[in-house]
């Protein structure tokens, strides 16, 4: 009898709280902006947070309040921008079309392990023991700490050193937030030649540790006709807004560093609800 007796207590109280929560919900509810569904509707819904915001969901409620640009989803792209800038009856914005980068290219040819790691299989583990088991502490590690957070399947270990398919690449940010050695970064679509090392020892120290490292040699420095190219802290540097693609710097750099490269476009119709299944 005193079982049953406790279990009605309990139960009431439980439906009294249940009742109050559902009358406090209803009475302090913040109404939202009839806009807000329709912008979320159009964003691709991966919460990549490249657009400055928690997720999705964030940047559709401030959207809806306005003053936000609208360009700031760099996976939807210029579709989801003129999208959204319709549903605000706002002039739309350009987007900044960027895929990643992996500055090395330090593949297994070119450099080697002077050390064994066994730990935890992560490259945010083995860059904390010595900065990793290769000999140029500045390289990719190879364990692919990037392709495990990238949601479209655009990176893969080869080699030693992870690849980007831009054809897949978001834009997200998600592999330059994660490579602990910072080498991946985001550069524009159209983008055409690239340092692909970010070892910024001397010279001797650099080429000893990578044969395909930047030796700061400066030679694409004093060839480059547009002044788009400085040595600093021993590596090359690219401005690409002096940069007119005349490819010299590239034939004149001694280790191949510098490389003309040609970026793949996500398709236009690409489907990021498959992201989610």
């Amino acid at each position: 009898m005193d079982i049953l007796t406790a279990f009605i207590v309990i139960l009431s109280i439980s439906l009294l709280a249940g009742i109050l929560l559902l009358v406090f919900s209803r009475l302090f509810s913040v109404a939202k902006n009839p806009l807000e569904k329709d912008i979320r509707e159009c964003l691709p819904g991966i919460n990549c947070g490249a657009c400055g915001y928690k997720g999705c969901d964030d940047y559709a409620a401030a959207l809806a309040e306005g003053g936000v640009k609208t360009n700031l989803c760099v996976p939807g792209a210029q579709k989801t921008s003129d999208t959204i800038s319709n549903i605000l009856g706002i002039e739309k914005e350009e987007v900044e079309d960027v895929v990643a980068f992996v500055a090395c290219n330090g593949h297994c040819d070119a450099t080697c392990h002077v050390a064994k790691y066994e730990g935890i299989n992560t490259c945010l583990a083995a860059s904390m023991l010595y900065g990793g088991t290769n000999a140029c502490h500045f390289g990719c590690l190879g364990y692919g700490d990037c392709a495990n957070v990238c949601p479209s399947d655009a990176i893969c270990l080869d080699d030693g050193i992870a690849h980007i398919d831009t054809s897949k690449c978001l834009g997200c940010r998600l592999c330059e937030k994660t490579c602990p050695k910072q080498i991946i970064t985001m550069l524009l679509q159209n983008t055409s030649t690239v340092v692909m090392c970010s070892n910024n020892q001397k010279g001797a120290e650099a080429k000893k540790a990578c044969k395909n490292a930047c030796i700061g040699c400066k030679k694409c420095e004093k060839t480059c006709p547009h002044g788009a190219i400085e040595v600093k802290d021993n590596l090359a540097v690219i401005d690409y807004g002096k940069c007119q693609n005349c490819g010299l710097c590239v034939s004149e750099c001694p280790t191949g560093c510098l490389k003309s490269v040609f970026f793949p476009d996500l398709p236009a119709d690409y489907d990021f609800a498959s992201l989610s299944e």
